[in-house]
């Protein structure tokens, strides 16, 4: 199409009133030439050209034969990618603007009445063959890449745990009424939801076999177990019941296999190497997580590291904690047989090596699992460093192991010191308590003496008169008193000065309270009587 008026290519803003209808939009643009696509595949191929911003051979043929001659003139773009491929290739100035955008939207709306000779039914059953068949190239159909049925069948498996769990936990708890010792006997749960359908009553347990089912130690337990069972009876109706739960739980447990086995080939044909790094259920369950293989390909090794703990690390975040180490991660086979020191460490290195194969197989055209299976080399080799760490010794390599230094008993004698276990305190300056001890003791001791003294003497002396009995016993007196001067001091101390000065402050305070309680109650009594005057004066 070539542009007739472009004066008013310059108003942007009112461009589409010129495209209003046929009549004005051949007043500004005219068609130059028009060449048809001979079949649906050739306009496919030209318009994903267009759409990835490539030159196809036949808009390349096209430009060289009608646009080469007019030269001079610039060529109208939609897009700015192509526009720089044609200037490359041919040599032809370009231009994309806000003004082309609004000209290439006309164009659009009135391209039935430029183009003449084309009915709109035609023009529309082409369009929509075209948008069908240009859609499918974009989704890029291929049966073994469908990560859509992985996502799909990791969720149904989780979901058929989920189911089975409640109905065994059912199953259980229902039949443990009738047979409660069962459920300790058999742990399996599919051998003993079997075991229930295949007898049914715990009487019948004597005359059946269930020897297909449970090993001959675990078969006489049962059958013992069921002659002295403390169960309560039940009716065959119930029965019958418990029977169709156990039929269901079986069949869902083999559905549950073949789904397994499903998904298992599913991940080897579209993620292999994803699938020998970390097994095919971590593998589905991150790649369900990001939506799709290659939505999983664009994240960084970090975050592959820590899908499906979103929650965690955002709330570390927010409380300014720790944040976790592993996500969906951590359920593959390498973490978990790590000691938990080293589970940070082998994480991030897994989850590095795994995003370099979730891009192999996402991008790459290979179907070998040689990658992965060299990645997890690796991974292993990092781990059994790790916990050599531990046996190895500080060294100038760091690899040489360590060598233990042979063993020589070096026994000392050591003497015992008493000296440790005197309670006692050291010496000092002052008086020991033994010496005021035997101050003391020597005292009454005098005293002692004294009086047998005295009482040889009246003993001796019984024939004198009364008279020297009392001089005995004034003399006794005298000896006493001398004793209680020796025992007491002389000159008062300093601890009995203190003692009569807080004697008498405490003499001191207890006057000045009983005066300001006299006070009070002279001040309490004039104002009652103050009352007692102004209420006789208002009666008054």
């Amino acid at each position: 199409l070539q542009v007739l008026n472009e004066k008013k290519l310059q108003e942007v803003d009112s461009l589409w009133k010129e495209f209003e209808t046929p009549e004005k939009a051949n007043k500004i643009v005219k068609l130059k030439h028009f060449e048809k696509f001979q079949d649906t595949t050739e306009a496919l191929a030209a318009s994903t050209a267009l759409v990835e911003g490539k030159l196809s051979k036949n808009l390349k043929k096209i430009l060289k034969k009608i646009v080469a001659k007019d030269a001079h003139e610039q060529l109208a773009v939609a897009d700015a990618k192509l526009g720089g491929v044609i200037k490359d290739k041919l040599n032809l100035s370009c231009i994309h603007s806000p003004m082309v955008t609004e000209l290439m939207r006309g164009i659009r709306s009135q391209i039935e009445g430029l183009i003449t000779g084309l009915p709109s039914r035609e023009m529309a059953a082409m369009c929509l063959g075209l948008a069908h068949s240009l859609s499918r190239y974009k989704l890029k159909f291929s049966p073994d890449k469908v990560d859509t049925m992985i996502i799909q069948a990791i969720s149904l498996l989780d979901d058929l745990d989920k189911e089975l769990n409640n109905y065994i936990m059912r199953c259980r708890e229902w039949y443990g009424w009738h047979f409660p010792e069962l459920g300790k006997i058999i742990t399996d749960n599919l051998a003993y939801c079997k075991c229930v359908r295949k007898v049914g009553d715990r009487s019948n347990f004597a005359a059946s076999d269930v020897s297909d089912i449970l090993p001959e130690e675990i078969e006489e337990d049962v059958k013992a177990a069921a002659e002295i069972s403390m169960g309560t009876e039940v009716s065959e109706e119930d029965i019958n019941n418990i029977i169709h739960l156990c039929d269901q739980v079986i069949e869902i447990s083999e559905y549950r296999t073949q789904l397994y086995d499903y998904l298992k080939n599913r991940m080897m044909a579209i993620a292999p190497n994803l699938t020998v790094m970390v097994g095919e259920l971590v593998g589905a369950r991150l790649i369900a997580h990001a939506g799709s293989l290659l939505n999983l390909a664009k994240h960084p090794a970090s975050t592959v590291q820590l899908l499906g703990a979103e929650k965690a690390l955002f709330r570390a975040l927010k409380t300014k904690r720790d944040t976790p180490k592993f996500g969906l991660i951590y359920h593959a086979s390498l973490v978990g047989q790590t000691n938990t020191k080293n589970k940070g460490k082998i994480s991030r290195m897994l989850a590095a090596k795994t995003a370099l194969t979730i891009r192999y197989d996402a991008l790459g055209e290979d179907t070998s699992a040689e990658m992965g299976a060299e990645n997890r080399l690796k991974v292993e080799t990092r781990l059994r460093v790790l916990e050599e760490r531990g046996i190895r010794r500080i060294s100038g390599t760091g690899k040489a192991l360590a060598r233990a230094d042979k063993y020589q008993n070096k026994s000392e004698v050591k003497i015992f010191d008493p000296s440790g276990d005197s309670t006692l305190p050291a010496v000092t300056k002052k008086r020991k308590i033994q010496e005021v001890d035997k101050q003391n003791e020597e005292v009454p001791v005098k005293a002692k003496k004294f009086k047998a003294e005295m009482k040889e003497q009246t003993i001796v002396e019984d024939d004198e008169p009364v008279k020297k009995k009392k001089k005995k016993k004034d003399k006794e007196k005298q000896a006493e008193e001398e004793v209680l001067s020796e025992e007491l001091p002389t000159s008062p101390t300093v601890e009995c000065k203190l003692c009569c000065l807080a004697t008498c402050v405490a003499l001191l305070l207890h006057y000045a309270l009983f005066i300001a309680t006299c006070v009070c109650l002279q001040d309490t009594e004039k104002k009652k009587k103050k009352k007692k005057k102004v209420k006789d004066e208002e009666e008054d």
